[in-house]
């Protein structure tokens, strides 16, 4: 039994992950470039590795001539007075296997089957190291922070290396060397020099994946995340729904005493997170996505994809939010586009009459339409405040 070589294949295969079968491939290869480089031609060599043992045979199949005048290459005849000597079953015609010591190769045919090792082991382990993170797609992985390389960041993640540009910051984070944080990878590649992974930090998914790792409830299907809004470092707004009507979605996300989202704002350095209650009817679901901001009445057009809204005056910079982020975000939550005005507004604003669809009793058919306002109930967690 060849023990050192056993030895080096068990070392390679826990270490780097590369399987022993492979490795035995790319001993058999590089056997086979040495027999090439040593004797100008390598077609009738065989070489036989046991896979238990690791004991390797290299040999050339000869045919066998009737003399030595009649050998017209050695590397693919034998003389059948030397042909005997091997074997003494040997006769003319035959095909005899003559085995090759691999010592005898010479330096350069032995330097060259080492780089043929060298190289199948850097190919393989980039593939392990590609198909790792290739499988963390659309995930998020917790790195190690290197060192700035321009405006970009490098981030270990263990045996591959990603880079946080510029654009998938968020503006105001700085981090320090050997910080850990959390990112979500965008896109791994492969390239002639290993993967090249490219992971974000501004991405809507990240959200979502923090609250799946965070909310058991979402972990198991329970809740679901039916729409997120995001202004990365800023605020994010998502729309939950429960499949249990005895589990509460926002109660769920937000956890005891707001245990599980502080988690995850804490995580993305204080940005405000809004969990709103999804809801099929689009008039409820604008009127949730405005939280904080109390609303009065909602019309939804489903065709055209927009909303009319209507809020007190005193709510109306609330809807609106900062510079509009309120509104921007509840359309992105939404997928309508939503016209806010005051009940001033309303009122003067030809045809935008509200009163036509605010009624003490419940009118089905303008649910049905997609008008929510003052019999739609509405549960809001904001974390972040009033604007």
């Amino acid at each position: 039994m060849n023990k050192e070589l056993m030895e080096a294949l068990d070392i390679l295969e826990k270490e780097k992950e590369i399987s022993k079968e492979t490795l035995f491939e790319a001993i058999e290869n590089s056997l086979l470039t040495a027999c090439k480089n040593h004797f100008g031609k390598s077609d009738n060599v065989k070489v036989e590795i046991d896979r238990d043992t690791c004991d390797f045979l290299v040999y050339a199949q000869k045919e066998v001539v009737e003399t030595r005048d009649d050998v017209m290459d050695d590397c693919l005849q034998i003389a059948l007075e030397d042909a005997q000597a091997i074997s003494k079953k040997a006769q003319v015609g035959d095909v005899l296997n003559v085995e090759i010591k691999s010592k005898e190769f010479g330096r350069i045919a032995t330097q060259n089957a080492k780089n043929v090792i060298l190289q199948k082991i850097r190919e393989e382990e980039r593939n392990v190291i590609f198909n790792q993170y290739f499988e963390k797609e659309k995930d998020v992985v917790t790195g190690v922070v290197q060192r700035y390389v321009g405006k970009n960041i490098s981030i270990n993640l263990g045996k591959a290396d990603a880079m946080l540009t510029e654009s998938e910051q968020v503006k105001g984070e700085v981090f320090r060397p050997t910080e850990r944080i959390k990112v979500y990878i965008v896109e791994v590649k492969n390239t002639s020099k290993g993967p090249r992974i490219n992971v974000s930090r501004t991405h809507p998914e990240l959200v979502k994946r923090l609250f799946e790792s965070e909310v058991t409830e979402i972990k198991d299907g329970t809740v679901e995340i039916k729409s997120i809004a995001r202004e990365a470092g800023s605020r994010t707004k998502i729309a939950v729904w429960s499949n249990n009507p005895n589990v509460d979605a926002v109660g769920a996300c937000v956890g005891m005493n707001g245990a599980r989202v502080n988690a995850i704002v804490d995580e993305l350095r204080g940005e405000k997170i809004d969990i709103v209650p999804w809801d099929e009817n689009p008039g409820n679901l604008i009127q949730n996505a405005l939280a904080p901001a109390k609303v009065v009445a909602v019309f939804a057009d489903p065709d055209e994809k927009a909303a009319k809204v209507v809020v007190p005056d005193y709510q109306l910079s609330l809807a609106i939010g900062k510079e509009g982020q309120n509104a921007r975000l509840a359309a992105r939550l939404t997928g309508y586009k939503i016209d806010i005005k005051s009940e001033t507004q309303a009122k003067d604003a030809p045809g935008f009459r509200y009163e036509d669809y605010i009624d003490d009793e419940y009118d089905e058919e303008a649910y049905e339409e997609g008008y929510a306002g003052e019999y739609a109930e509405n549960e809001v967690y904001d974390n972040g405040g009033e604007e």
